[in-house]
């Protein structure tokens, strides 16, 4: 029985995954800047195009449907000369927590998201985290995780969104969601968007002092989304990063639409 839930998990997984047509469009960021930007800690989130990525979409209300951590150019083996290196690493729901290159999402729009504050001794245990895990693959049998993706998108109350997104909790559910990156930050207790509650302090001579406690949201309940609304992830724009000047931009004068 254990082989068949397997086989029909692969199955699955592979149609989530599958891209979906759609009409072609230029990301707006090249893959050029971006090597010239990035830097390792730093989260790509990702414009999906597969199946899987529309619910994901809708269920966190947020066009990201997908992160990937940037480790740096000399994190990883080494390749062939002719060969992309490989500086990012993602969790995949085929083929489990892998490298791969910045080509790999040339074709899509992309987000930096840059921790600030993160001193090199911690930027470097979480790029280690997240390269220790490579390899390690998803157990695809449990395929209620998996079929809730392949319903029609019901009406769905805000507040049940998230949850809906974890439920199950399954192998499939931390491949999908920003499981991955999200243990490699906590590991080094850097916050991503946590729970701030204010509690009251018990002095006599400030009835009206608080302290505001930070309260670590479960890894399993982090999206793409949360790395973009996060006060404490920088949002870096290549663009501007490297001097925008409008002046410079060369317009078609026929006002052509595209």
């Amino acid at each position: 029985m254990r082989w068949i839930t397997q086989f029909t998990g692969n199955l699955l997984a592979k149609y989530l995954t599958s891209p979906l047509k759609k009409n072609t469009y230029y990301p707006a960021v090249s893959q050029e800047t971006l090597h010239a930007i990035l830097q390792p800690a730093d989260v790509l989130l990702v414009d999906g195009d597969t199946r899987l990525s529309v619910p994901i979409k809708y269920l966190t209300q947020s066009t990201w449907s997908h992160a990937a951590i940037y480790v740096g150019h000399t994190a990883l083996p080494a390749r062939e000369s002719w060969q992309m290196p490989l500086v990012l690493v993602e969790a995949d729901l085929k083929e489990g927590v892998r490298a791969t290159t910045l080509a790999h999402y040339a074709h899509l729009n992309t987000r930096i998201c840059r921790p600030v504050g993160l001193d090199e001794t911690d930027r470097q245990r979480v790029v280690d985290f997240v390269i220790s895990r490579i390899g390690h693959h998803y157990d695809l049998k449990n395929i209620f995780d998996l079929a809730r993706y392949l319903f029609p998108l019901a009406p769905i109350p805000t507040r049940f969104r998230r949850r809906l997104l974890m439920l199950g909790s399954g192998d499939p559910t931390r491949a999908i969601c920003s499981t991955l990156i999200a243990q490699a930050f906590q590991s080094v207790s850097y916050p991503i968007l946590p729970e701030i509650k204010r509690e009251w302090l018990s002095d006599p001579q400030c009835a009206d002092c608080y302290a505001e406690i930070y309260h670590i949201r479960h890894h399993s309940l982090v999206t793409p989304r949360d790395f973009d609304l996060s006060p404490f992830f920088d949002i870096v724009k290549p663009t501007i990063r490297k001097g925008f000047d409008y002046r410079a931009i060369a317009w078609r004068q026929d006002h052509e639409e595209i």
